[in-house]
């Protein structure tokens, strides 16, 4: 019991760690990005790279691989439905941080949005699935052969290539689900990469000749070929989108294929009881309403008007006189027609009868 707390704090430490680089990342990439936009450069969204010379971007580059390692070993100590929920703290730290330094609005919803995130994530981290247990390279390696978890591999693939030779040129610069769809597919796959890595590194640091191992040589190829593609597409999202819209979806559907990819690879909901099912549900749909406020309402500027009217400055005033207020009834309550406009209407029509 003490290591696993001990495993469960370390896990939890470094998933806070990672999404506060991660959130950081966002912010500095784009911040790049729109550097070089004002310099007339080639623009990352047509399929530039001039911002391979800026360093903003590779400062940004700098701390997302800061907050991935520490994602890569946070999955290695816990469970992918406690670490990866927990992602959501990086759409808060995103969305702070760019209404601080990139001038975009977070308003009351979005604000409403960070705390229901919060909540969910809390949610999902107390009644997380315990994954079933994987403790060498040869049980992940059965695990990778299982029928079900190759079906799902194939339609990732299958799906990421239609969506960049097929959708991506014809609806990319319009649609942000196309570039997002394809880094979130792609982010399943590296986390199963990320997950048998960090068996591997235990068993390398336990003494037993891990590197002789071409599974995990396999994998991490794997692993740097989907990282690279997440990166450029996620950049091509980035420079064509709003930092607000890119994150919160971007984090909603890499989280849905995540633990759609856990679920079929380690088997995490097999063995759970109705009421953690419940609650990793609620958990998940919370933290999806909190993104979808952050999001939907980003550019609704929030002024007293909106409030009920009770609510109002001026209804809220006790020594107002009520007919002073009459101008807020609704057109439901008043006549169509004044009383005097109604005599003088009748009187005009018996003169021309």
């Amino acid at each position: 019991p003490v290591a696993m707390a001990a495993g469960f704090g370390a896990g939890l430490g470094l998933a806070l760690a990672s999404s506060a680089f991660i959130g950081g990342s966002f912010v500095l990439k784009k911040k790049g990005l729109l550097r070089l936009c004002g310099r007339g450069r080639a623009r990352a969204g047509q399929g530039g790279h001039a911002y391979l010379r800026e360093w903003l971007w590779w400062a940004g580059l700098l701390c997302m691989g800061v907050g991935e390692a520490a994602n890569f070993a946070a999955y290695a100590f816990a469970p992918a439905t406690l670490v990866t929920p927990l992602g959501a703290l990086s759409v808060l730290v995103s969305a702070v941080l760019s209404s601080i330094f990139l001038n975009e609005q977070l308003n009351v919803h979005g604000k409403i949005g960070c705390i229901l995130s919060v909540l969910g994530s809390t949610v999902m981290v107390i009644h997380a699935p315990q994954e079933e247990e994987v403790s060498s390279l040869e049980s992940m390696a059965e695990k990778l052969k299982d029928p079900g978890f190759i079906v799902f591999a194939v339609c990732v693939l299958v799906s990421s290539l239609l969506l960049i030779f097929v959708a991506g040129p014809r609806y990319g610069q319009s649609n942000v689900l196309v570039y997002v769809l394809v880094c979130s597919a792609i982010g399943s796959l590296s986390v199963s990469c990320v997950k048998g890595l960090g068996i591997a590194l235990k068993e390398l640091f336990s003494g037993k000749p891990v590197l002789k191992e071409p599974l995990a040589w396999v994998l991490l190829v794997c692993l740097v070929i989907c990282i690279s593609i997440q990166i450029n597409y996620l950049n091509k999202a980035l420079d064509i989108f709003n930092t607000s819209v890119v994150t919160p979806i971007y984090y909603v559907l890499f989280t849905t294929a995540v633990m759609m990819c856990s679920a079929i690879l380690f088997k995490e909901w097999q063995h759970m009881v109705l009421d953690n099912v419940i609650g990793s549900i609620s958990g998940f749909l919370t933290i999806v309403s909190g993104i979808f406020l952050l999001h939907a309402f980003r550019d609704m500027p929030f002024t007293p008007n909106l409030l009920p009217l009770f609510l109002q400055p001026g209804r809220a005033d006790p020594h107002l006189p009520w007919s002073s207020a009459d101008r807020h009834q609704s057109c439901q309550h008043q006549p169509l027609l004044p009383s005097e406009d109604k005599g003088s209407q009748s009187a005009e029509e018996e003169e021309e009868e």
